[in-house]
This record gives C-alpha cells, structure tokens and sequence, in this order.
C-alpha cells in the first residue's frame, strides 16, 4: 500500500472509531465471503460491519485516542463492528451470527469509550432493545393516562352534581331562617331577590349616599 493510501485508510478507521458509538473486534477465520456478507445485512443500519489491518487499525485507535482501551484486541486476523445505531441491537445480531456461525469470535470491543470483555457484550446482548424498552414505557404510562382521561371527563358531571347540592342546601338554609326570623324581615328578605327593574336606581342612589 502505497503511502498516500496508508494515511487516507488511517484517517478514515480513526474517524469511523470517533463518530460511532462503540466498536466490537471479532476474529473472523473461517468464514466465508458470502457468510461476511450475510453478517453485514443482519447488521442493518446499527453497524458497519468492516475487516481490517491490524498494522492499520493500530494507528487508527492511537489517533482515536482508544489505545489503551483497544491494547491486546488487535492480535491476529480481525474485523471490527462500528456500532452505528442501538448498541443492544448491534451486540444481539453478532451473538445471533456467532450461534449459527461459530467461526465468528467476539473479541471484545469499546462502547462510549469504555473497554468491553466478550461476556459483557454478550451481556449486553440479553438486554432489550430501545425500542422495546420504549414500548414498555408507552404501555406503563397508557393505564394511568386512561384514568386521568376518565376524570377528566368526569369532572363536569361532578361539578353539576357539586353544583345542585350546594343549591339545595341553601335552599334548606334559607328556608329555616325564615321560619326562625320575624315575618317583616322574612318577608323583606324573601322579597329582595324579586326586586323589580324601577327599584334598583333608588337602591343604587342609596349606596351613593352612604358612600
């Protein structure tokens, strides 16, 4: 490989290792092209599924600053998943290609920077995926939003009902004071609700004067 070539592929394994979210290193002897082939369109869009140099990927993850976190995975033939998408996903479609293709080996990886053995992307592997955990949360939020849905749609039946109460207590109310009160004032506060409209200047004028 000539020189120029060198830097290019350095430069862009070390710009794949910044801008993805973690990478699994894998030894993948035995496998066929078609079956690599196979592994990438399990992958989808959650990785990018590449075989590399070790002599390459080595100054790739010096520049990425990932060297320590990488040192010992680079030993014989390798091919690194660049986890593009949900990791959960990515680790899920590796350990599934590695059931039915032992040839696969994980050999551990970085994800967000930070080392991972094998049994921890396996581990990873067993949890659930975003999107289900994203289902999950919509159905657990669904009961309690029927039920607020429900009291709200409750509440003006529960005002008139509130409402025809209050009306009837002070009815009940009104009616024990009158019976309890002297008949001139019952009678003036019994009258004073059906005032008509030629009072109300000589009750306003009233007020005025007291002012």
């Amino acid at each position: 490989m000539a020189k120029a070539e060198k830097v290019a592929a350095v430069a862009e394994l070390t710009e794949e290792f910044e801008s993805s979210n973690g990478a699994v290193l894998a030894d993948y002897r035995g496998l066929s092209v078609a079956q690599l082939g196979e592994l990438r369109r399990s992958l989808g869009e959650n990785a990018r599924f590449a075989v590399v140099k070790n002599t390459l990927t080595k100054l790739a993850v010096r520049d990425a600053g990932l060297a320590d976190e990488m040192q010992g995975l680079l030993e014989g033939p390798s091919a690194v998943a660049f986890v593009k998408g949900d990791p959960v996903e990515t680790a899920k479609g590796l350990r599934d290609f590695a059931r039915t293709n032992p040839a696969l080996v994980i050999k551990g990886g970085i994800l967000e920077g930070k080392a991972m053995t094998p049994e921890e992307i396996t581990r990873l592997a067993d949890l659930e995926s975003r999107e289900v955990l994203l289902a999950k949360m919509a159905g657990a939020m669904k009961a309690p939003m029927s039920k607020a849905a429900s009291l709200f749609n409750a509440l003006p039946t529960q005002a008139a009902q509130l409402a025809e109460a209050l009306r009837a207590k002070r009815a009940e109310a009104e009616g024990g004071e009158g019976t309890s009160e002297p008949a001139g004032e019952a009678t003036q506060e019994v009258a004073s609700p059906d005032v008509g409209e030629q009072d109300v200047p000589e009750q306003q004028g009233v007020g005025k004067g007291d002012d």
